[in-house]
């Protein structure tokens, strides 16, 4: 599998990289040390170098002292003392040369640096005390018996000679020094070999790992780059082509599943709209049929409605007529008298029985008033509404606003779908007589039991005199007319009928201030609260602003 093959050259190549860090641990941890080793054999090396030089200029002092060319005891207490530092440092970096095997494969060198320290820090108690028992040279003491005697008190400690064995240890400090820097170079070149051998390796297995993958990858890559450009062109009977059990070839298998599975989507699909389409021509076809049949219905109505006229027309003529010619002249005997109103009774018959089909007619036309009451939320209707009047009243650059907050118990027992007509009724004749710019405010509130919609609008009014007349078919006021040419005199008396069979009431009220004056309506709408188990959408939100 390909992963196997991945996860094992990751692996190896983080193996290496550990390797490189254990390796470059060790390597920092032997470079350290060389330069801990070298540090000491230079400072060993120094300090005897120094401690050369201190002792010739105490040696110095004291000639001067003994001459009387004058001498600062402060100055020989320092320098003895310096002295005595140069030979305690001496002794602790001789320690440490042993702590970290400075000395290890060098036992004389050790032996030979510990007996110099040895037989230094002898003669510093031995030199001290010579140099303050020592007088000034008399004036008959020869030059040379001076400097004999001096050298004695310098370079000489129980019978060793102090110069040569600080010359010595210089020497064998020089050698030593000048040999931990050639291990120092020595380890350097080691680490410089290491370091890129380890990189060497790293870089070549590298190359090795991104040319195996490459060439690898390179084939199933470029295949499903191919088959998800075809799937997205919509060439779904593509198939990728990936033999093998590896990653890519599951993949190749899943998309190649996913394009079949989606090609027979479509085949459905392809049916399933061939058939809406035959399902939507065959009804398209009934609505034609019913539409014809509605037509030839009105038309048979309207025919009907001329035949009812003229039906009531042609008995009514002949009442009148039989009565005038029968009350025109002399007096007659009964029996033409009542023969006449056995003829006026019989024409009177008659014209019930049109009456009747009349009736009948009205009573067809009611139809659109049939009820399917059952206990229903009012929010929904009022949103429908609402919904509907938005668009007449952004015609009009009318607004329309909620005073107070809406109730939250709502329920009538009521068909929902007249309510909404009901509803819109009001709405759209209190924006359709409101003024451009006005608002329509409307408000519900619950006492008693009762539920009141009160629909107010900042319109032309209505003259009082105009009240009464409202609610008949038909019926348009001057100033409706002139406000609004077009209009059938049908809304409110619809809307009061649609009240009344929900076992409500509608009432208008209005304040007329003049033809050219604005003036406002206010249509209240009562309606009997539901008192049993509330509708399913009576506990929903429902996003009613202020505003609509």
């Amino acid at each position: 599998m390909f992963r196997r093959r991945l996860t094992l050259v990751l692996l190896l190549l983080a193996a290496a990289v550990v390797l490189q860090g254990v390796a470059a641990v060790f390597a920092v941890r032997e470079a350290e040390r060389q330069v801990v080793r070298g540090r000491v054999a230079s400072d060993i090396l120094q300090r005897f170098v120094d401690l050369s030089a201190t002792k010739q200029r105490l040696r110095t002092w004291v000639t001067q002292d003994q001459i009387g060319a004058g001498g600062d005891p402060a100055e020989r207490d320092a320098l003895e003392e310096r002295m005595r530092t140069h030979v305690l440092e001496l002794a602790s970096l001789t320690g440490e040369a042993v702590a970290i095997g400075l000395a290890a494969k060098e036992a004389t060198e050790q032996a030979a640096r510990l007996d110099a320290l040895q037989v230094l820090a002898q003669s510093m108690e031995n030199l001290s005390a010579a140099i303050r028992q020592r007088p000034p040279l008399s004036p008959d003491v020869q030059a040379r018996q001076a400097w004999d005697a001096l050298a004695e008190v310098f370079e000489k400690s129980n019978g060793r000679d102090l110069r040569q064995l600080i010359a010595d240890s210089i020497e064998r400090e020089k050698a030593a020094m000048v040999r931990e820097r050639v291990a120092a170079d020595a380890s350097l070149a080691r680490m410089r070999a290491l370091w890129m051998g380890t990189a060497l390796l790293l870089a070549l297995v590298a190359l090795g790992a991104t040319f195996y993958f490459g060439r690898g990858l390179r084939r199933p890559l470029h295949a499903l780059a191919s088959g998800a450009q075809a799937l997205q062109q919509g060439q779904l009977q593509h198939r990728i082509d990936l033999p093998g059990r590896d990653e890519f070839s599951d993949v190749a298998r899943s998309m190649n599943a996913m394009a079949e599975e989606l090609e027979s989507h479509r085949r459905r699909e392809e049916q399933q709209r061939q058939l809406l389409e035959a399902t939507v021509r065959e009804r398209t076809a009934d609505l034609h049929q019913a539409n014809e049949s509605l037509r030839r219905t009105d038309v048979r109505r309207r025919q009907l409605l001329a035949d009812i006229s003229h039906e009531l027309r042609t008995p009514t003529t002949a009442i009148r007529g039989e009565a005038e010619v029968t009350l025109r002249g002399t007096d007659r005997p009964a029996a033409e008298y009542r023969e006449a109103l056995g003829r006026i009774v019989d024409t009177s018959r008659q014209l019930g029985s049109v009456i009747d089909d009349l009736l009948a007619m009205a009573r067809s036309d009611m139809e659109t008033f049939s009820l399917v009451r059952q206990p229903v939320s009012l929010k929904r209707p009022l949103l429908d509404a609402l919904g509907q009047a938005a668009a007449l009243a952004g015609e009009t650059g009318v607004s329309l606003t909620l005073e107070g907050k809406l109730p939250d118990k709502l329920t009538v027992f009521g068909d929902s779908q007249r309510l909404t007509q009901l509803l819109l009724l009001l709405l759209d004749n209190a924006i359709r007589y409101s003024l451009p710019g006005g608002t329509v405010r409307w408000r519900i509130d619950l006492q008693n039991g009762v539920l009141t919609l009160q629909v107010k609008d900042e319109g032309i009014g209505i003259p009082p005199e105009e009240l009464p007349q409202i609610f008949e078919r038909h019926f348009r006021g001057l100033v409706a007319r002139r406000h609004r040419a077009s209009g059938s005199g049908l809304g409110l008396p619809i809307a009061r009928a649609l009240a009344q069979a929900h076992g409500g009431t509608l009432d208008i009220s209005s304040h007329f201030a003049g033809a050219d004056q604005a003036g406002s309506t206010t249509a209240v709408l009562r309606l009997p609260l539901w008192q049993g188990p509330q509708a399913d959408d009576e506990s929903r939100p429902m996003a009613l602003g202020t505003d609509s």
